[in-house]
């Protein structure tokens, strides 16, 4: 029996205060709360609680609040972005991540304050500092969004 088939790969993850350490921003453009299933460079999981305190909500719209689809793509390549640097390491210089693309972005369903949306990354390929990701964003185990986003690590 190998041991690869009797054990199960536990994978890490970033709490608040991680992701806050992996990422420059800040209150109110900070949109994950946790990453969960970091898998080295490959894959991870973002989470965000979406709750009516969001100060989008006020505008978008009174009485039928929706998270705006740009701030979901973005959520996608903070998580993303929060993969690239962890995944260098703390021993390496501090780095910043520059959103750069936007590709076959879709919306499928609403978010909605009280909802939870997994933001699902995986890297396609990677060419020196600039990496490619599919991105879904999943609320309940339904697809609510998706889109391919590039990123460039530069150092700080």
């Amino acid at each position: 029996m190998h041991m690869e088939n009797a054990e199960k790969k536990v994978l890490p993850s970033a709490d608040i205060m991680e992701v806050l350490e992996l990422l420059p921003h800040r209150y109110p453009f900070l949109l994950i709360d946790k990453i969960i299933e970091m898998d080295g460079d490959d894959s991870c999981i973002g989470i965000k609680n979406v709750t009516i305190n969001e100060p989008h909500f006020q505008g978008h719209f009174p009485k039928q609040p929706v998270m705006p689809g740009v701030l979901l793509i973005e959520a996608m390549a903070q998580t993303a972005g929060a993969l690239c640097v962890h995944s260098r390491g703390k021993d390496t210089a501090p780095q910043l991540v520059y959103f750069m693309t936007i590709d076959r972005a879709k919306f499928r369903k609403p978010v909605v304050p009280g909802d939870q949306v997994q933001f699902h990354v995986k890297k396609i390929k990677q060419r020196s500092n600039i990496w490619k990701f599919d991105a879904v964003a999943m609320v309940d185990g339904a697809k609510v969004a998706e889109a391919e986003i590039s990123a460039m690590l530069v150092d700080a």
